[in-house]
């Protein structure tokens, strides 16, 4: 199948965005997509739709206040975005400044913390804090929280909460993994009670999940790569549900990647790596039966994910029924609840 940026593309209302979370995490709207079935539901109807012995697997990351603002030693500003901590003092990061920082060069950033430019790798820079303090101490310290470019506002006190899920823990991120926004304490104890396993992975979210595919022909286009963690507890549930006849629910398209990179030979493997992994429709998905996701950006590699994981044609129809019936957008936005053993392949 010869797939184009063209194919992933949608007309959404700029009002349609959701600027900011609504007062409960989980009283969001969710889209039932089932093969050609679409329903609209409550969040909080994971509860029904998921039974005893499916297994939730989400993603534990936690964002890091990865914005910082400075100067260069020469007196120009700089914005510098971290893009993944290096060890106890160096990350690699994106710098906004009217002209590029040269290896060697200094910056101060919020006042106070010096860093050093190192080198340059492609359009990142490794850089190199001049403190004794651990890099993600100063960061929590100093640094600030990083909402996606598509909010329009910077980020507030309630952000601090809000933008983590309630199972972040593992530092490590520049966007929150969205779809676990929507779970509380209270609908995790439900759905325990009802008979669910909860796991957990751990894969970092780069900068690069906001960069725009620049290729028309998606064959040529490259991923950028994240780290991940998979646990062999996650591994040993996962094949217990399977023996039990669950369902692997993944939360998220970052919990999707991570399970299914580990599955790539074949036989899922515990422990840590990075993936560069670019699912298109056509791909064989070996372990995630069904996704809890966000609503996604047109053109984006998400939006070709999900499309691969539910069908092109019925992820067509569920965005055009959501635009139609006031879903909420993105990273603040609704969910959806996507089957992935019902469409065509």
């Amino acid at each position: 199948m010869l797939l184009t940026l063209a194919d992933f593309d949608y007309l959404l209302p700029p009002g349609m965005i959701a600027q900011a979370p609504l007062p409960d995490r989980s009283a969001s709207r969710l889209l039932r997509v089932e093969g050609e079935l679409i329903e609209d539901r409550r969040f909080s109807d994971l509860v029904d739709l998921l039974g005893p012995g499916d297994l939730l697997v989400m993603n534990d990351t936690r964002v890091l206040h990865a914005r910082l603002f400075g100067i260069k030693a020469s007196g120009g500003q700089v914005e510098v975005l971290v893009e993944r901590v290096l060890g106890s003092h160096e990350v690699l990061a994106q710098i906004r400044a009217s002209k590029p920082p040269r290896p060697g060069s200094t910056m101060l950033l919020e006042d106070a913390i010096e860093v050093e430019v190192l080198t340059r790798e492609g359009e990142f820079y490794r850089l190199r804090a001049n403190h004794p303090d651990p890099v993600v101490e100063l960061l929590e310290r100093h640094g600030r929280l990083p909402l996606p470019p598509y909010i329009e506002r910077d980020a507030e006190v309630g952000d601090e909460s809000r933008y983590q899920t309630v199972f972040a823990r593992e530092h490590g991120s520049v966007a929150a993994p969205t779809a676990g926004l929507h779970f509380d304490e209270a609908l995790l104890g439900r759905l325990r009670a009802r008979g669910c396993r909860l796991a957990r992975v751990t894969l970092h979210v780069g900068a690069g999940t906001f960069q725009p595919v620049r290729v028309n022909d998606l064959a040529a286009h490259r991923m950028h790569r994240e780290r991940y963690r998979l646990p062999q507890e996650t591994v040993d549930a996962i094949a217990e549900t399977r023996a039990r006849g669950g369902r692997v629910v993944a939360v998220g398209t970052t919990t999707l990647r991570t399970l299914e990179s580990a599955a790539l030979d074949g036989e899922m493997q515990a422990g840590e790596a990075e993936t560069g992994l670019f699912i298109l429709p056509g791909f064989r998905f070996r372990v995630v039966d069904a996704l809890v996701t966000n609503f996604h950006l047109p053109k984006s590699t998400l939006l070709m994910l999900v499309s691969a994981f539910g069908g092109m044609e019925n992820l067509r129809r569920a965005y055009r029924h959501a635009i139609a019936e006031g879903y909420r957008f993105f990273s603040y936005g609704d969910a959806m609840l996507i089957d992935g053993r019902s469409h065509e392949v």
